[in-house]
């Protein structure tokens, strides 16, 4: 039965209120005051709640789902109502329904679309796509100015939802590797403005309102380390994995993180902040004719080369800078081509030194480095261990990067040889954690998951194996590993016998690839298991990858369509459906770099 309802007659107010004695009329006129300002905020809340965003994103690495969370989060606590969703999850249609909408995603290699918002992209893309004219839209686009196709995923989903008569709510944004800033400042606009909406103002006008609402907040607990604030850790092991007459330095690192309050989970990346080596900043201050306490924005200039800044790979800015000022040099002439494939090819392996010596004519004065050379990045690895086994350490397993000795000059990997030569347990180096939410084992443990990561690709699938032991999953485990030869390559080969002896490792395909004629590789292995890979994924199994995404990626994606076309026989127009799939059903996930 409802409540019933009581009104009163209508009748004029000033004489009704006559009728009652000066304390009762002073609380009426109280209760009241208080009835009509509680109307009116139930009434702007409900103002407020018909506003709903739709706020997507999509990322290769977590960066860009950890801002879509926070502004979820902010959306939410100014009284917005918004959903969270990859940009996969959203189709064109969906769109159709939907008033406003904020996209956040980062671009994957040379401007390429990540892995989770393909599908997404190629409807957005077709002509059959909806028209959108009532949709508002803002785009916050992560990216790498190193690379050429910079922002490029955001940039083109912006330009797209234009052509299709949507409306920007606020304008697109594009951040560099050191995007924080200008992503908290996206946010907080955006907040504003749809604030400003839905109380009927102009978002324009929405400053104020945007203020009023606070900096964007994590919409769960977020540690207090992250890549600005990192916490300083211990390296406690530095082991070589590689052997005698390998062509790689793999090494096996643990970072101590005592009582940092650190959780990761299996599927996760540690951000490391290296320093740059001092035989390099020692020929960069003699290249420059500086002394090392040159003062350089309060801080002396070989502090500055050795933490600050990125010496390593040469920015756009000063190629530009060395080129109009040494006219003749050779970097000149290949900028005047205007090839990017060229100009690439000429950069492999130079770094800032090189660049240096090569335009002789050129002269930089250390005031202008810090316009010139890009902040010192934190290099993110994948971690190569679970927290059900090792809670109080994480593990990594990197190839320290080393070129051109005998030539006169050796070029090393910034962070990898960091680690391995200049960082030990008596010293720290800054670490942080990079969730990535999407490379996960599988949730049910009973799926099957099938595994392919040659080379130091095997690291989130050590993490992956050591988690499924420990947490007595029941479903099989696949694992394709490969590198060049088996007798100095096989790392982790005692574990990976004992995870199969144990009955945790169901299957291990291997594939070295120098150690006959003709080149095996874990795409060969696929291609020769062709019926029983695709039993698995039948079977709903999971098909995870983890490596170089420049070649082993994409020849590993054309091995998977070809199993499936052959196993299905229906051609390879319904392969890549299949695969669309099990993309959409979050069953091919990729951890490429």
């Amino acid at each position: 039965m409802s409540a019933p309802t009581y009104a009163l007659p209508e009748a004029d107010s000033s004489a009704l209120i006559d009728v009652f004695t000066g304390g009762q009329r002073a609380w009426l006129s109280g209760f009241l005051a208080g009835l009509a300002a509680a109307q009116a905020e139930q009434s702007e809340s409900a103002s407020t709640a018909t506003l709903h965003a739709n706020v997507l994103y999509g990322t290769q690495t977590g960066n860009s789902e950890e801002l879509a969370e926070r502004l979820v989060g902010l959306l939410r606590e100014t009284g917005l109502g918004a959903d969270l969703a990859a940009l996969d999850d959203a189709t064109p249609e969906s769109l159709a329904a939907a008033s406003h909408l904020l996209v956040v995603t980062s671009t994957y290699g040379e401007g390429e679309m990540p892995d989770n918002a393909e599908l997404f992209w190629d409807a957005l893309s077709a002509d059959s796509a909806p028209r959108l004219e009532h949709l508002a839209f803002s785009v916050l686009a992560l990216g790498d100015s190193g690379y050429e196709g910079f922002c490029r995923a955001g940039q083109i989903i912006d330009t797209r939802l234009e052509q299709l008569g949507a409306q920007r709510l606020a304008p697109r944004v594009d951040c560099d590797v050191d995007f924080e800033e200008p992503a908290s400042a996206w946010m907080t606009e955006v907040a504003g403005r749809l604030r400003a909406v839905a109380a009927h103002l102009d978002p324009t006008d929405a400053a104020a309102v945007a203020t009023a609402s606070g900096p964007a907040a994590p919409s769960k607990p977020r540690s207090r380390w992250n890549k600005k604030n990192p916490f300083p850790s211990r390296l406690v092991v530095n082991r070589l994995l590689s052997g005698a007459g390998s062509a790689k330095e793999i090494r096996h690192f643990e970072f101590d993180l005592a009582d940092s309050g650190i959780e990761y989970a299996a599927g996760d990346a540690l951000n490391v902040m290296p320093r740059n080596a001092p035989t390099l900043v020692d020929a960069l201050l003699a290249r420059l004719g500086a002394a090392p306490d040159t003062d350089v924005d309060g801080a002396p200039l070989a502090a500055r080369l050795t933490s600050d800044w990125e010496i390593r790979t040469p920015s756009k800015d000063l190629l530009k800078t060395l080129a109009d000022r040494a006219p003749g040099s050779e970097l000149a002439a290949v900028l005047a081509r205007g090839e990017r494939e060229t100009l690439d090819s000429w950069l492999w392996g130079r770094d800032v030194l090189d660049l240096l010596h090569g335009c002789e004519d050129a002269r930089l004065d250390p005031a202008e480095l810090p316009d010139l050379l890009r902040p010192l990045q934190p290099r993110a690895y994948s971690i190569s261990s679970s927290p059900l086994t090792s809670p109080d350490r994480i593990h990594l397993t990197v190839a320290a990067v080393r070129h051109g000795a005998g030539t006169g000059r050796e070029h090393q990997g910034v962070c990898s040889t960091f680690l391995a030569d200049r960082c030990s347990d008596a010293d720290v180096a800054g670490i942080s954690l990079q969730p990535n939410a999407a490379f996960r084992v599988p949730a049910d443990p009973e799926r099957p998951a099938i595994m392919v990561g040659p080379g130091t690709g095997i690291a989130p699938f050590r993490a992956f194996l050591h988690e499924r032991a420990a947490s007595s999953a029941a479903g099989r485990n696949w694992l394709l590993f490969g590198d060049q030869h088996r007798a100095s390559d096989f790392i982790y080969a005692d574990e990976l016998d004992e995870l199969t002896a144990s009955g945790v490792l169901h299957r291990l395909d291997l594939a070295f690839s120098r150690d006959q004629t003709e080149k095996i590789y874990v795409q060969t292995r696929m291609v020769e298991a062709s019926r029983e890979l695709y039993a698995w994924l039948e079977d709903g199994g999971y098909f995870y990858v983890c490596g170089d995404a420049s070649r082993m990626a994409k020849d590993v994606d054309r091995a998977l369509r070809e199993v499936i076309a052959t196993e299905r026989g229906r051609g390879a127009e319904d392969a890549d459906e299949y695969v669309a799939t099990l993309k959409r059903e979050k069953r091919y996930v990729r951890d490429v770099y």
